[in-house]
């Protein structure tokens, strides 16, 4: 007969979402523990050595390394155990508890047991099969959090001359990286006709450092066989398809990828985890449990935000949650839908319980920039927030706080609704 580890909580994964929960979960009275696979804790912040992070949270502006380590001091302060390069394998619910095989060089394979499990997996990025770029495979074609990982964790320099496909952050911020350790960056090159990644990251990455953007264009073809050769790349039309006659052959030696990130959630296949097709993250109501009693998501594993602020904040509630699950067990839920209309992406969380007196933070993106908008959240005919945005971005996620003692008590969708103002 196996034995068990018994915890309330145990929290998938060690970077800022994790660590948020965890931190949070333990402050409530739970006895928690952290499943991490690397072998340090703090996720994908270890090798995001530039500043902006912790302007909301801290007040500071701090590396990725200094904001993980507040949190990675704070949870052993508490003495929060991390399982590190350890993975978890199968998860599984029976006897009203979640059961978890897990494997580390170690302790080998080890069992665990815990009333709440926080899922804070982080993303992962799409590749160059995932967009279809035709051609050969040579080496040389490197998404942008690899070459990232190449030049700050291990100091090695993987380009001389490069082309960036996508304009997001990672990208951005890659593309100066590049530049200030000698490597020529031709250019960013972008499917769409408006950039993806942060204002503030265009000015400060591509156009203090003259790197110019191509909007409405694709690399259509890598060419090269050992190693990259160089990249064909072409504008495209209302459709995405390329335009013949506007193809343009270009020389380097790396094609850089930051086309797009995915929230990582394939372990929670076996368990059946309601899915949100717009954000790719389970569907979670304002505490953050998913549709699966016990289960919750927080962090880019729910959808991917801007700030790292966000995701720590998204981390403490799913922790303080799932320690009052661990602790009092499931209260009846009163979930109310949350809609949206108008110029709305998407909106996080998809429910709101209103059986909850913690209030609702709602998380949403704009479908298209404009400018002069009106956000108004409806409960029914009760106006709960009118708020006017001078701009809107999709790459720019927005946040809004509703009080649940503005909620009615009889109330069967909220409605969010963004558009131009007349």
């Amino acid at each position: 007969m196996r034995t068990e580890q018994e915890w309330d909580v145990i929290v998938i994964g060690g970077g800022p979402a994790g660590l948020a929960s965890a931190i949070s979960a333990h402050d409530a009275g739970a006895r928690v523990c952290v499943i991490e696979r690397e072998e340090r804790p703090g996720g994908i912040l270890k090798q995001c050595i530039h500043d902006g992070f912790g302007l909301v949270r801290f007040k500071e502006k701090l590396t990725g390394p200094e904001y993980a380590s507040r949190y990675v001091e704070m949870a052993r302060e508490r003495n929060i155990p991390v399982f590190l390069n350890s993975f978890l394998t199968e998860i599984s619910r029976r006897d009203g508890a979640y059961h978890l095989a897990l494997v580390n060089k170690k302790e080998g394979v080890f069992y665990s047991r815990a009333t709440a499990v926080i899922m804070a997996m982080g993303c992962r990025e799409r590749t160059s099969r995932q967009i279809f770029i035709h051609g050969s495979r040579p080496a040389g074609v490197l998404t942008a959090g690899l070459a990232q990982y190449f030049i700050n964790i291990q100091g090695l320099m993987p380009v001389k001359k490069c082309v960036i496909l996508g304009s997001g952050d990672i990208g951005l911020i890659m593309a100066r990286r590049l530049t200030l350790e000698g490597a020529v960056v031709e250019g960013v090159y972008e499917l769409q006709k408006e950039p993806s990644g942060l204002t503030r990251n265009i000015v400060q990455c591509l156009e203090d450092f003259n790197i110019p953007l191509h909007l409405g264009t694709t690399v259509t073809q890598v060419h090269g066989e050992k190693r990259v050769e160089g990249v064909t790349v072409a504008a495209v039309d209302e459709k995405f398809r390329p335009i013949a006659g506007t193809e343009r052959y270009i020389d380097c030696d790396s094609l850089i990828l930051s086309v797009g990130l995915i929230p990582e959630n394939d372990i929670l296949d076996p368990l059946d985890v309601a899915m949100d097709g717009k954000t790719k993250g389970p569907v979670v109501d304002h505490t953050m449990m998913t549709m699966r009693d016990g289960i919750f998501s927080c962090g880019n594993a729910l959808h991917v935000n801007d700030l790292v602020d966000y995701v720590s904040e998204s981390g403490e509630i799913a922790g303080r949650r799932a320690a009052a699950y661990a602790r009092d067990g499931l209260l009846e839920r009163k979930l109310v839908p949350v809609g949206h209309r108008g110029h709305v992406m998407y909106t996080v969380p998809q429910f709101i319980d209103t059986s909850s007196t913690h209030d609702a933070i709602l998380y949403f993106r704009s479908s298209k920039t404009f400018t002069d908008a009106r956000l108004r959240i409806m409960a029914g005919d009760v106006e709960l927030v009118t708020k006017k945005y001078r701009i809107v971005k999709p790459p720019e996620m927005e946040r809004v706080v509703l009080k649940m003692e503005d909620i009615p008590k009889d109330a069967r969708e909220i409605t969010v609704e963004l558009r131009e103002e007349q």
